[in-house]
């Protein structure tokens, strides 16, 4: 029993490892533990409904993501020390090995490694614990950058995503003229929209977890106003302006792009552009700011 034990320790802790990697620096379609904590939390806040629990729902999935990558990293260690004590660990006097040995015994000395708060009590006495238990330290610090780089990432996407939504609301809520939108001016805020559009594709493969955050008020929903973005591109594709029909084009292009990276990671509707982002809207319906 001692060295499956550590062997599944080991592998608990590889597991968090190679999580936390596929999340925020190798983003895959299968993102893992945490994308299936993001998933299931998302599902459950429409169980609350959309006001109540939905916008809480991306930042509590964070926290639960979080705390998943702590608890199981502090289980695999504890389970690769548990079953060398106490003769591969060394006691301040008044502490008894025998009845320190115990799993509880082992969940601490695992608690005070991946905190480096390094209280000594209960030290490694082993060679190889002496080398091993410092990596406990490393990965208490990768967990620790990794939460804070998540963090500093996916909410300065979420800005973006609610500019450009903000964007096309005041688009559709001027109802630029066809003779408008068939200038040069017309060119130059179609090719910025795209710009726009092409971020936020980049901001769904890199940060996929941010689609599970609300956006509140439907006028910073991107969910609610991409339609406005399709109905621009398309009026435009007929203007008599060429340098507007390009614009128009790549503009479509961009929003086909988005449609295929919502469709493939999240929606799984195999409909066109304009199906899938009715699908988008469905599933973001408005509710308190995030």
């Amino acid at each position: 029993m001692v060295w499956p034990a550590t062997a599944t320790g080991a592998a608990l802790v590889l597991i968090v490892l190679r999580d936390v990697f596929h999340t925020l620096w190798h983003p895959t379609r299968h993102g893992g533990l945490s994308r299936f904590v993001m998933t299931a939390v998302w599902r459950g806040s429409k169980l609350l409904g959309r006001q109540r629990g939905a916008g809480l729902a991306g930042p509590l999935a964070m926290a639960v993501v979080v705390a998943m990558w702590s608890l199981t990293a502090v289980v695999g260690w504890a389970l690769v020390y548990w079953p060398h004590m106490p003769q591969a660990f060394t006691y301040t006097a008044g502490l008894l090995p025998a009845e320190h040995a115990t799993f509880p015994d082992a969940l601490y000395v695992s608690m005070v490694h991946i905190s480096t708060l390094g209280l000594g009590d209960i030290a490694p006495g082993a060679a190889w614990l002496r080398i091993v238990a410092p990596l406990e330290s490393l990965v208490g610090f990768v967990l620790l950058t990794a939460t804070v780089a998540w963090t500093l990432g996916i909410f300065p996407a979420l800005a973006r995503r609610r500019s450009l939504a903000l964007r096309i609301s005041h688009l559709s809520r001027t109802h630029p003229t066809t003779e408008q939108v068939d200038t040069d001016a017309g060119a130059a805020m179609l090719d910025g929209l795209a710009t726009a559009v092409s971020v936020i594709s980049v901001d769904y493969l890199q940060y996929a977890e941010s689609y599970y955050f609300h956006d509140g008020d439907d006028h910073i929903s991107l969910a609610c106003q991409i339609a406005g973005a399709i109905d621009l591109a398309d009026r435009a594709s007929v203007a008599r302006h060429p340098d507007v029909r390009l614009s128009a084009g790549v503009l479509r292009v961009a929003l086909d792009d988005l449609a295929g990276i919502l469709d493939n990671r999240f929606l799984h509707t195999g409909a066109g552009a304009r199906q899938v982002f009715h699908a988008f809207s469905r599933d973001h319906g408005p509710a308190g700011p995030a």
